[in-house]
């Protein structure tokens, strides 16, 4: 299985950065991880919410291959604990999903169309954070998820 993280703008804080990379890096041990950056929109400031979804809806379609499962990063989504996530990660692999595809929108979400394309929604957290630390949270989940299903001891429950 490949996982793939599809991200709005570049990651900008060092500290991010770094452990993003430490995730990515323990993550390759157990798949194949890769993210990808869309550029932020430019001139978005004299654009309106919808007009900036559209366009980051635009950029976003370029990078989906008809055989991905889509899964949207949304607050509207299902939330999982850390053993759920790895359980629903364990069906997609054995469903025989072999591009698993997760999405951070930008500021103001995602357009319609790019909820139609989705398979489903997961939501980090009720409480709001910024999308970049988003990322590092993600990819940590995704990281102690593999440990979950391993049986290894990084997951204390």
């Amino acid at each position: 299985m490949i996982i793939k993280l599809i991200c709005i703008g570049k990651t900008e804080e060092e500290y991010l950065k770094t452990g993003i990379a430490i995730y990515e890096k323990r993550l390759k041990h157990y798949i194949h991880f890769e993210t990808i950056f869309i550029p932020s929109i430019k001139d978005a400031k004299n654009a309106s919410p919808t007009e900036i979804k559209e366009r980051e809806a635009e950029l976003l379609l370029k990078h989906f291959s008809k055989n991905e499962y889509i899964v949207l990063l949304d607050e509207k989504g299902t939330a999982f604990r850390s053993v759920e996530f790895a359980e629903f990660i364990q069906k997609k692999m054995n469903m025989g999903i072999k591009n698993l595809c997760f999405i951070i929108g930008g500021a103001y979400g995602f357009a319609p169309i790019i909820y139609e394309k989705a398979n489903t929604k997961i939501s980090l957290s009720n409480m709001t954070f910024s999308h970049q630390m988003i990322r590092l949270f993600f990819v940590e989940q995704c990281y102690r998820a593999f440990s979950i299903l391993k049986n290894e001891p990084y997951h204390n429950e």
